[in-house]
């Protein structure tokens, strides 16, 4: 199992790197720069500035320096604002993360619990009713249902407000519009993983024993049947927590993902190419965790693994 480790965390590292050089050279490839559309800049502060940044360095002795820095854990400079990249994240990623693991405790919940009614209830009207819910959570997209959620809830109702976190209500409405579709997904992933375990012998010789049907489900087969749940939930534990988009824009809130949005209009590389490898970071991590929890619920996987 160390070995196993150690080999993930190695190919971690190179998927990272690659990352990275993938994303240094697109950006810089893109036709324009960070200054371009700065108004009344005369061409000496723009040369000027550029020299600041090492931007008219040449573009090997910039990637060497970037490359040299994100070995040690620095992701550079924004340009276009005061703060460092590490800076930046580790002021608005708590905004993300908090919001992301809410609208997660949503999906996982009420997901679970909707995929597995739905498979006990497997071909009647609960099943096709929750999977026709979970369908639609999966089809409108987040653009949608947060100024969908802000009409009804916030403007008509006047429950929760629209835009920005002034407190713990300020977290609910972007949490509900970000975790819809994973709860879709999950719900879905919960009934098929859990309609093939319960046909397996094992499932068969508990109910033999005239044990409970919710205890055969809940107790004995949900350990297997959420195995295609754990795995999906590496990347989209990554995706939540690291911001998302559409739904801080939306809303106003000041997450990396809302600052990730301004960095693409200010071409601010180290920004964008920073967030990029800190999303894989978490990425990679994620799926290591995902790795060790299935072999913790199947031990095949374990002996697999060793």
């Amino acid at each position: 199992m160390i070995q196993f480790v150690a080999a993930r965390l190695f190919g971690g590292l190179g998927v990272i790197a690659a990352v990275a050089t993938v994303c240094f050279f697109l950006l810089r490839a893109a036709p324009g720069g960070p200054f371009d559309s700065e108004a009344r800049m005369s061409p000496e502060i723009q040369h000027s500035l550029e020299e600041r940044y090492h931007l008219r360095d040449p573009l090997w002795r910039q990637y060497a320096a970037y490359m040299a820095g994100l070995a040690h854990g620095d992701l550079g400079q924004s340009i276009k604002r005061p703060q460092t990249v590490n800076e930046l994240i580790a002021a608005h990623f708590p905004v993300s993360a908090t919001i992301g693991l809410c609208a997660l405790g949503m999906a996982i919940g009420l997901g679970m619990t909707m995929g597995v009614e739905a498979a006990r209830r497997h071909n009647r009207w609960p099943d096709h009713g929750l999977m026709a819910l979970a369908l639609i959570g999966i089809s409108i997209p987040s653009f949608v249902v947060g100024p969908m959620l802000v009409s009804l809830v916030s403007v008509r109702l006047g429950w929760l407000p629209p835009v920005r976190i002034d407190g713990p209500s300020g977290y609910v409405l972007p949490a509900i519009t970000l975790g819809l579709i994973y709860t879709g997904v999950i719900a879905r992933l919960a009934r098929a993983g859990l309609l093939e375990v319960l046909g397996q012998d094992f499932v068969r010789t508990a109910r033999a024993k005239g044990l409970a049907e919710r205890v055969v489900v809940w107790k004995h087969a949900l350990r297997l049947g959420v195995l295609p749940v754990v795995t999906y939930l590496g990347p989209a534990t990554a995706a939540l927590i690291s911001g998302s988009l559409v739904v801080e824009k939306v809303f106003q809130v000041p997450g990396l993902g809302f600052y990730f949005v301004n960095s693409i209009a200010d071409r601010d590389y180290p920004v964008l190419t920073g967030v990029f490898v800190f999303y894989v970071a978490i990425l990679v991590a994620l799926n290591l965790v995902v790795d060790l929890v299935h072999s913790w619920l199947d031990p095949r996987i374990a002996q697999r693994n060793r």
